[in-house]
């Protein structure tokens, strides 16, 4: 999971509703390695109270419930989603008012000898032009004895059903989440993950949202440095289980992702995706000579 610690208030007049939007190098890192890490960002006040919260479990929300309705005025859930950075960044991804799909207050006990297999939620899903974001919030310090969330940057876009992957023991390049209190990170529903076994002596806390986008995300974020050079650079990253070809046909479908992010039809990396899309057929007649 990647960490990101740049940010900025939005210049581009698109902050009517508060918070901190992504920049576009960070839309592009997300785009290519499926996740987007914010470290600490919750306040230790708040950290506390989450215990005693997800302790004690939250209300269920029905499937596809609007985020504006699906959780009351004050409540913890409400108040962790209004936090600038984790407000922008989420409306960054999905825009504003989204559903939320679900959500699951994860708890691993200690010396807890199991890990889940490698997998990504629900059933397979081919959406070329959207996505949906998981929330994951870490209420706790997460030292690597505690296990904490695996995840296989740069899968998300890899087409699998559920825990097809879970014969997979371990994949070079995998992240395994160390972080401090108070760390939310946002991942693309594709990325490969799995919680991992409990090895201390501290009870481990997470609590996961899903949402799903009700507008197009074309733009949604402060896209004021879209033309920075490291915008490409990020969309052209190597992770290291790719095989040469796997990594190119990785990149092919970042691609089509970041153009339809920006309605940009002509970008790309290497020609790649022009060649493909090519169709001659389509073009107006040449006469003949």
């Amino acid at each position: 999971m990647t960490t990101q610690t740049e940010h900025r208030t939005p210049t581009n007049g698109s902050a009517d509703r508060g918070g901190t939007l992504l920049t576009s190098v960070q839309m592009a890192r997300f785009v290519a390695s499926g996740s987007l890490r914010l470290d600490a960002v919750v306040p230790a006040e708040m950290n506390a109270e989450a215990l005693s919260v997800l302790e004690a479990g939250l209300p269920s929300v029905a499937y596809g419930t609007p985020l504006p309705q699906a959780y009351a005025p004050g409540s913890f859930p409400r108040r962790l989603l209004e936090l600038p950075r984790v407000a922008g960044a989420l409306r960054s991804l999905v825009g504003v008012e989204p559903t939320v799909d679900h959500h699951a207050v994860h708890i691993r006990e200690p010396h807890n000898g199991e890990a889940q297999p490698l997998h990504a939620d629900a059933i397979i899903d081919v959406r070329p032009d959207a996505f949906d974001v998981q929330l994951m919030y870490y209420p706790q310090q997460v030292t690597l004895d505690m296990g904490g969330t695996l995840s296989v940057p740069g899968s998300h876009l890899r087409r699998t059903n559920e825990s097809d992957t879970g014969r997979y023991q371990n994949l070079r390049g995998q992240d395994r989440l160390v972080c401090p209190a108070g760390t939310v990170v946002f991942l693309h529903h594709g990325l490969w993950h799995g919680g991992r076994r409990n090895d201390s002596d501290i009870r481990r806390y997470m609590y996961k949202i899903r949402f799903n986008p009700t507008q197009r995300q074309r733009l949604l974020w402060d896209h004021s440095d879209l033309h920075d050079p490291r915008v490409r650079a990020e969309l052209d990253a190597h992770f290291p289980w790719y095989e040469q070809a796997t990594g190119r046909l990785e990149r092919y479908h970042r691609v089509l992702l970041w153009r339809e992010l920006t309605a940009d039809p002509t970008f790309d990396l290497d020609h790649w995706v022009t060649r493909v899309t090519n169709r001659p057929a389509d073009r107006p007649e040449v006469p003949s000579a």
